[in-house]
């Protein structure tokens, strides 16, 4: 299976509507964007139209959110093939998706929900990556997914989940560093001991975003800057990885894209800090 995954090791910014015109206008020094799929899988339109403009200057990535790689039910043949039509007609750097479900029973939930880590969802998802990577015909990138509430019935630790999705289907990992603090501090585990059960080889992808504090659990709003113990987890992340294609997320409350290089530039001056020690 073709390996594609040649993002630049460099700080990306995720893409959103309210700074497609500026980016088009000012072309502005990013290393590469990140642009959720679903967005772009109208037949045309301006909306597909900026995005080949803008990947003709920029590396690209697509993010999926609707896929529900974890659902019961069969996997939507039509969304991978728009998926299937919007790669050929871009040409990305990577694909990714997240280890979630987001629907069943033909209906569909606006959230990307967690499995319950056992052997027989493993094996479950597993088995649906494969299909959508055979359907694709290229590797896919698949994402840690953040978490309010755990399931009773897992066996199997989140990270040794993960871990295993990856060496049995040969996909590649986005290790979202948010989602493992956030995670860490709701179910009470150790954020770096989830870091050093991912085969580091199987990290292709890094994102980072902000989190809401204010209630009685981390809400992984992606509305707020990287948080100072995420930049922690993230630097140590690098240090066990190497460095990595990272990625600035901001869903909510977007502001000034200004603000989103600050972060990415924070993000490469700790991608520079590993590799002058590397060196």
């Amino acid at each position: 299976m073709p390996v594609r995954t040649n993002l630049p090791t460099a700080a990306g910014i995720g893409l959103r509507a309210p700074h497609v015109a500026e980016v088009l206008r000012e072309r502005p020094p990013v290393a590469w964007f990140e642009v959720h799929s679903e967005n772009y899988y109208a037949d045309g339109g301006p909306a597909l139209t900026a995005l080949d403009r803008i990947r003709a200057d920029y590396p690209l990535s697509l993010h999926g959110v609707g896929m529900s790689l974890g659902s019961t039910d069969p996997l939507d043949r039509g969304h991978l093939a728009k998926l299937k039509r919007l790669i050929a007609r871009v040409d990305p750097c990577a694909v990714s998706e997240h280890l979630c479900w987001s629907g069943v029973g033909g209906r569909h939930l606006n959230d990307l929900l967690p499995l319950p880590y056992t052997e027989e969802a493993l094996d479950h998802v597993c088995a649906r990556v494969a299909e959508v990577q055979d359907a694709l015909g290229r590797e896919l990138l698949v994402e840690n997914v953040s978490s309010y509430l755990a399931f009773a019935d897992s066996t199997i630790p989140e990270w040794e989940f993960v871990a295993a999705v990856a060496r049995r289907t040969g996909c590649k990992l986005l290790c979202d560093v948010n989602n493992i603090y956030v995670n860490a501090v709701n179910h009470g585990f150790d954020a770096d001991a989830y870091l050093a059960a991912l085969p580091p080889a199987a990290v292709a992808e890094i994102h980072l975003a902000g989190f809401d504090a204010g209630g009685p659990c981390l809400i992984d709003t992606h509305g707020a800057p990287v948080a100072p113990d995420v930049w922690a987890l993230y630097a140590r992340a690098i240090a066990r990885f190497g460095p990595r294609p990272t990625l600035i997320e901001w869903d909510t409350d977007i502001p000034a894209f200004a603000v989103l290089q600050r972060e990415a530039a924070t993000a490469q001056s700790i991608l520079k800090t590993r590799d002058a020690v590397a060196a």
